[in-house]
């Protein structure tokens, strides 16, 4: 007879996430216990930023054994984790945990524990697995825009400045991207690609166009495989006639 786990996963304060099933053990002769992690797939479990992976827990066990939990932790023994996971059931001494971005990236041990009838330990089990985090693509912004002077005479030069930033374990300016200047006239909806350029060291970068209307200005970076889409705040300059 196959054995049903129901399965229950929580949080420790020791960081061990805690799986247990329980089935009804088939009429057999007593033998020698036996619990063996069998296989934990995939491994290592890959995780994508925004996403979740799900790694799957078989155990086998002989048939004197009429409960097993099965508890996973980093095996780094300072880290610590207070969060639960939700688990499926599946049949048999199998379990399945949901893996995300926000877990411990790095080796896991899982630990499977049987008991018998009364309640009593009789074999355990030890595997290791890793967690991989893939970080995907980095945040951008666009800092200290500007679109300068506030105030110029039609036809001659607006003049564009700012920063392309990333966010890798700190900001820092990103070289060799390229930054389009749009603008949008007044009491219009739409944008116009007007100037661009490619950021120098530090993530500089630099623009003009010509002065036609009053209008709104602002800098859009769309990103690559590599780094995120980003756009500046808008700037707005007036533009007037030469009157005599």
């Amino acid at each position: 007879m196959k054995k049903i786990a129901v399965g229950i996963l929580s949080a420790t304060i020791g960081g061990a996430m805690l799986v247990s099933g329980a089935g009804i053990a088939s009429a057999a002769t007593k033998a020698d216990t036996q619990l063996v992690i069998r296989d934990i797939s995939p491994n290592p479990v890959v995780v994508k930023k925004g996403s979740e992976t799900t790694a799957y827990f078989d155990v086998g066990a002989s048939s004197d054994v009429q409960k097993v939990e099965l508890s996973v932790a980093p095996a780094e023994s300072n880290f610590r984790t207070m969060r639960g996971k939700d688990i499926k059931d599946l049949e048999g001494w199998r379990w399945a945990i949901g893996f995300n971005e926000n877990d411990y990236a790095g080796k896991w041990k899982a630990t499977a524990v049987a008991f018998d009838k009364d309640g009593k330990e009789i074999a355990k089990d030890d595997a290791f697995f890793s967690v991989e985090v893939e970080k995907g693509k980095l945040d951008t912004t666009i800092a200290r825009f500007s679109a300068d002077p506030s105030k110029v005479r039609k036809g001659k030069s607006i003049y564009f400045s700012g920063r392309l930033l990333v966010d890798d374990d700190g900001w820092e300016g990103v070289r060799g991207e390229k930054v389009n200047i749009y603008y949008k006239a007044n009491y219009r909806s739409g944008w116009k690609w007007v100037a661009s350029d490619w950021t120098s060291r530090g993530g500089k970068f630099y623009a003009k166009t010509k002065a036609y209307k009053s209008g709104t200005f602002r800098a859009v970076y769309s990103g690559d495989d590599e780094l995120e889409g980003a756009k500046s705040r808008s700037d707005y300059v007036r533009v007037y006639s030469w009157r005599r």
